[in-house]
C-alpha cells in the first residue's frame, strides 16, 4: 500500500442515526441553520455553512479513490478485490485517519447505504442537490440507499416537483424529527414549526417517492403535556403515514439548554414510569397507518417495542403492560438492568445468568445511595447519550 496522503482526507460530521451505522457518511452542510430546540444538545455554539457543490464533489473524488486504494491492496493480498476481514484489518492496523478508515468499513459491511450530513441538506437548492446526487452515484458504484436529515419546516417550503427531482437523482430516504406533534410543546421547545407544517412536509416527502422517518421524543411534554404530546404527536403521525416512526427519549443532562428550565422549575420531567405510560397512549392512538415503530435507541428504556401497524400493535402495547404490570421492585431491577445495557425487554429478566448480575448491582447501588437511586438511575441514563 502507498503512503497516506493528504489527497485522501474529505469532511465528515458528527452524528448519523443509529440506523446509519455502516453508511458511507458525506457532508453537505455544517451543523444546522436552526440550532434553536431547548432539547438537543448537538451543534450548540457551532456555526451554520453550506459547502459547495465543488467542495462536495471533491469529497466524493476522495472516498471513490479511498475505495480504488483498498481494492487494490485486496487484489495485492489474494482476496480479488472483495473486502473481507483480513482486508480491512490491514488498514486498521495502521494509523489511518478516522475518514479513511469508515469507508473500509463501509466496504466490509457492504451495505450500500450513503448518509449524507449535518442537520438540514434540503436547505440547498434543489438544482444544486441534484448535481450532487448525480456525481455521487456516477462516481461510487454500488449505492443501493442515500439518506439524509432534513427540517419539517425546510422540507415544507419545498415543492413536490422539486423533492421529486430530488428523489429521482438518487436521494430516497429523509430522517425528520417530528419530537412533538403538539404546538404548545414545539413552542415550549423552541422548534421553530408548526404540526400543520410537519404534516404538509412529511405528505410532500412521501408523495414525491421517498421513505420518510420520523422521530418522536417520549417525554418531551413533561409532566403538564405529557398527554396532549402523546395524543397530538399521534394525530400528526395518522395524517403523514411515514415509513418508520422511531423512540428517542428525551435526556436532559447539564449541557443542553432544557436542563435550565428544569432547574428553575419551568419543566417538570417525568418519571421512567410514566414515560413508558405516555408510550403506550401514544402507540395505542397510533390508527389507519403502515408505519414501523422502532424502538432503535439505547435511551429507550423498553428496546422491545417495536414493529409493523397495524399487525403488531397489540404486541408492542402487550410489551409495555409486562413493564407496567411488575412490582416496583422488579421495575428497579430492570431498568438497571436496561442502563447497564444487559436488558432489552421484560423477557431478558428470565435469563438466569443477567439477573443475577443486575441483582448484584442493585444490591450494591442500594448499599451505597440508599436515599439517592432515582439520581443514579437519572445519571446512568444520561451517560447513554
Amino acid at each position: 500500500m502507498k503512503p497516506f496522503t493528504k489527497s485522501f482526507s474529505f469532511e465528515q460530521g458528527p452524528i448519523r442515526p443509529p440506523s446509519e451505522a455502516h453508511s458511507l457518511l458525506l457532508r453537505l452542510t455544517r451543523n444546522c441553520n436552526w440550532n434553536q430546540c431547548l432539547f438537543c444538545p448537538v451543534y450548540k455554539g457551532r456555526e451554520f455553512s453550506r459547502r459547495t457543490v465543488a467542495e462536495i464533489k471533491a469529497d466524493i473524488d476522495v472516498v471513490a479513490e479511498i475505495i480504488q486504494e483498498v481494492k487494490a491492496v485486496s487484489w495485492r493480498l489474494g482476496f480479488s478485490g472483495q473486502v473481507n476481514e483480513q482486508v480491512a484489518q490491514h488498514f486498521y492496523a495502521q494509523s489511518l485517519p478516522p475518514n479513511f478508515l469508515s469507508v473500509v468499513a463501509w466496504l466490509y459491511y457492504g451495505t450500500g447505504a450513503v448518509f449524507l450530513q449535518d442537520a438540514n441538506n434540503l436547505i440547498l437548492p434543489a438544482d444544486q442537490l441534484v448535481e450532487i446526487l448525480q456525481y455521487l452515484r456516477e462516481k461510487i458504484t454500488g449505492i443501493t440507499r442515500i439518506t439524509s436529515y432534513a427540517r419539517a419546516k425546510t422540507a415544507a417550503r419545498k415543492t413536490k416537483e422539486e423533492l421529486t427531482r430530488i428523489r429521482e437523482a438518487g436521494l430516497n430516504r429523509i430522517h425528520i424529527g417530528l419530537e412533538s406533534g403538539s404546538d404548545k410543546v414545539l413552542k415550549f421547545m423552541k422548534k421553530g414549526v408548526t404540526s400543520a407544517e410537519q404534516i404538509d412536509a412529511g405528505r410532500k416527502i412521501k408523495a414525491a417517492g421517498m421513505e420518510l422517518s420520523e422521530y418522536y421524543m417520549p417525554g418531551l411534554g413533561g409532566r403538564a403535556w405529557w398527554r396532549e404530546h402523546a395524543l397530538e404527536s399521534a394525530r400528526v403521525l395518522n395524517a403523514i403515514n411515514p415509513d418508520f416512526i422511531r423512540l428517542r427519549t428525551l435526556r436532559v443532562p447539564e449541557r443542553i439548554p432544557l436542563y435550565n428550565e428544569v432547574a428553575e422549575g419551568r419543566f417538570e420531567l417525568m418519571s421512567d414510569d410514566e414515560v413508558v405510560e405516555e408510550i403506550r397512549l401514544f402507540i395505542e392512538t397510533l390508527d389507519g397507518i403502515t408505519s414501523f415503530v422502532a424502538s432503535d435507541h439505547i435511551m429507550n428504556l423498553l428496546q422491545d417495542v417495536e414493529g409493523y401497524l397495524p399487525r403488531d400493535k397489540e404486541f408492542m402495547l402487550e410489551a409495555i403492560d409486562r413493564y407496567l404490570e411488575l412490582p416496583v421492585e422488579d421495575r428497579l431491577h430492570y431498568r438497571v438492568g436496561r442502563r447497564l445495557g444487559l436488558y432489552h425487554g421484560v423477557a431478558d429478566m428470565a435469563r438466569p445468568e443477567l439477573h443475577a448480575q443486575v441483582e448484584t448491582t442493585v444490591d450494591r447501588l442500594k448499599t451505597r445511595y440508599p436515599d439517592q437511586i432515582e439520581e443514579v438511575m437519572n445519571e446512568l441514563a444520561n451517560r447513554m447519550i
